[in-house]
């Protein structure tokens, strides 16, 4: 059985009725199951994660386009997270009997219905990507919407499909596979931002930190504090136990505690089963020992559960 993740990340989280809009369109789409979804107010932002094969996902992601875009105006959006579309961004990632070049067929072949259909610009990223300028996805949305005009002006820039000119109220979007990656934030007890992206910088791996880490600062402004906000795209080398610890001891230099993390849409199990591990002191334990692996095992089959928010 073949398995692909499919996480579209929105700008929008503040308005329920057009986040579910989004959402219920997914849902219409027969083969594609709907994993989770979650919205966060001060990011403005919306997280889905769907599952399938790659033609009801394709259609799922057109679904999803067409009630975003009814629905979206960036002329009118603002947020602590960066965002450089309506549909900001929509990876595919290979979860099982499925390759990456076959999630990277499905996003070439997904860019190009939507930037024909909607008349969108296309931005492809990671795999997907043959331009080493253009595979990290910071590096496309840099100057966000606003300037994306000038942006797409710039040699280089011109997107992979659709309009050499942004879309009016929708911008582009970035379409994608990578490997699986989880976001994760940590809060933290003050509204001092300054620490929040100094924290950051020193924990994120284009600034000399961890391997594996993408890192910035924002205001939670509706709870009065700050966040480390991140992305882990190898949770294997740069587990998430080691990255909790490390902003930790950075918030102690500055006298500031972690009040909690979260974690953003869904999570390997062996994400979770490594910190337990060592948090834990377990002795001579096996990954075999989860529940769900063995059952995995025993009958060669995967479930895949609804957990939505």
């Amino acid at each position: 059985m073949a398995i692909i993740e499919c996480v579209p990340n929105v700008s929008e989280g503040r308005r329920p009725d057009v986040v579910a809009a989004i959402v219920d369109a997914t849902r219409r789409v027969p083969g594609a199951r709907l994993l989770d979804f979650s919205s966060d107010r001060s990011h403005n932002r919306s997280v889905i994660t769907m599952a399938g094969d790659a033609a009801p996902l394709e259609s799922a992601v057109l679904a999803l386009f067409e009630a975003a875009l009814a629905t979206i105006d960036l002329r009118r959006h603002t947020g602590e997270h960066p965002r450089l579309g309506a549909v900001d961004v929509v990876p595919f990632v290979p979860i099982e009997g499925v390759t990456m070049d076959e999630c990277v067929a499905l996003a070439k072949d997904t860019a190009a219905a939507v930037a024909e259909r909607f008349r969108l610009p296309v931005y492809l990223y990671e795999e997907a990507s043959s331009n080493p300028a253009r595979k990290n996805l910071e590096d496309i949305r840099r100057g966000e919407f606003e300037g994306l005009a000038a942006k797409m002006a710039t040699r280089g820039w011109a997107p992979d499909y659709g309009p050499s000119l942004p879309h009016p109220s929708a911008g582009a979007t970035v379409i994608g596979a990578r490997m699986p990656l989880i976001a994760y934030n940590i809060n933290l007890a003050t509204d001092r931002i300054d620490i929040a992206k100094k924290i950051a910088a020193a924990i994120r791996c284009s600034s000399g930190g961890l391997p594996y880490v993408k890192a910035m600062g924002v205001t939670l402004a509706d709870r009065g504090i700050v966040q480390v906000s991140m992305n882990l795209t190898n949770y294997e080398q740069t587990p998430m136990h080691r990255v909790f610890e490390a902003v930790r001891r950075e918030a102690e230099r500055y006298g500031v505690q972690v009040l909690e993390s979260e974690i953003v849409g869904l999570v390997p199990a062996a994400a979770l089963v490594g910190p337990a591990e060592c948090m834990l002191q377990l002795e001579n334990f096996n990954r075999s020992q989860v529940l769900e692996t063995r059952l995995r095992e025993s009958d060669g089959t995967t479930k895949v559960t609804k957990n939505t928010k």
